[in-house]
């Protein structure tokens, strides 16, 4: 196969004229030459941060709290799980996805709820989708025996010590959410020196010099954290300190599309393009433990192609701008996520 057109390479996010040559999967060569096409194309995205199990649950719970919304054990989103049947939540997942697949994102990681059965719900879900769904499970550690890695909810809701000891020993990633609604919870969370963390919205710089110390990758979810009224991150901040990937978050609140996370984070943020492309892709390979996020000879071919004639992106002049401020799905000639890779 053989893609031609503006080609964002290497993990500088540098754009070069040309063709992308793949075989069984990888990409074998980028060739520098003059092309007709306006095409633009890039890496699959890497999500890294999501609750697909809110798939039941798109737009419910209008003007509740944060806690109301998604606080363990009572939350609606738990209260709608446990309505909702096993069927029911896999169907919903599916839909969900399907449509992430289709929207360019290549793998995610998601913080599963409900055990064991949740974290096999969602391999359901994903069954014969290119899609990566990478489950970190939750509740008993058991969870770790089926799960990518463990994805707590935050030391305010518990002691995850044992679940923190169960990921070191099965030789897994644990995540954990801090600093979304304030600093309660980040010294304890920074205490079990997780593999990543979420959110830390309102983390201060004695927390970050840990968090660079300890070499912690930050998940930020910036549309969640508006429509939740938490606040927005200091991705230009957190950046300074360590790597920082970008995540939708809950589907209760908000569509899991990366161009929109991407256009939102572009443009609340003092950001170049370039610096919030690499956290929809290559700083998301960081959290998932996954290879891609970069077009480069040797690695997979995980890519997207961007029609640069639609009505949308004709005319466009930087194509990295192109990519984060304006395109969308509707843009999206071609999604390739070869199966295994």
């Amino acid at each position: 196969m053989r893609l031609e057109g503006q080609i964002v390479v290497g993990s500088d996010f540098h754009v070069l004229e040309g063709r992308v040559v793949v075989e069984a999967g990888t990409i074998t060569a980028i060739e520098e030459t003059p092309v007709e096409s306006d095409d633009i194309i890039l890496p699959a995205f890497v999500n890294a941060h999501t609750h697909v199990g809110d798939s039941i649950a798109k737009e419910a719970g209008r003007g509740r709290s944060l806690e109301a919304l998604v606080a363990p054990p009572d939350g609606l989103k738990h209260q709608l799980l446990a309505e909702a049947s096993v069927e029911e939540q896999v169907q919903a997942m599916r839909r969900t996805l399907s449509f992430m697949q289709q929207s360019g994102t290549g793998t995610f990681v998601d913080f599963r709820e409900e055990g064991i059965e949740g974290v096999k719900a969602l391999d359901r879900a994903a069954e014969g989708l290119a899609i990566e769904a990478l489950p970190f499970g939750r509740g008993d550690p058991e969870v770790l025996s089926v799960a990518t890695g463990y994805g707590a909810s935050g030391t305010n809701d518990g002691d995850f010590q044992a679940a923190r000891e169960a990921a070191r020993e099965a030789g897994k990633p644990f995540g954990i959410h801090a600093g979304e609604r304030d600093t309660s919870d980040i010294e304890a969370a920074l205490d079990l020196e997780p593999d990543h963390l979420v959110h830390m919205v309102h983390a201060e710089d004695e927390h970050l010099e840990r968090v660079a110390d300890l070499e912690i990758p930050i998940v930020v979810s910036p549309r969640s954290n508006l429509v939740t009224g938490v606040g927005l991150p200091p991705v230009s901040k957190l950046r300074e300190y360590t790597t920082v990937a970008l995540g939708t978050d809950n589907v209760m609140l908000n569509g899991p599309s990366m161009f929109r996370e991407m256009e939102f984070l572009a443009k609340c943020c003092d950001l170049a393009a370039t610096e919030v492309l690499e956290m929809a892709t290559l700083a998301g390979t960081a959290i998932a433990d996954r290879p891609g996020g970069i077009l480069a000879p040797g690695r997979p071919a995980k890519l997207l192609v961007l029609d640069g004639d639609t009505d949308n992106l004709a005319g466009y002049q930087d194509p990295i701008r192109a990519i984060v401020r304006r395109a969308g799905v509707a843009d999206l000639k071609r999604v390739h996520l070869p199966a295994n890779s």
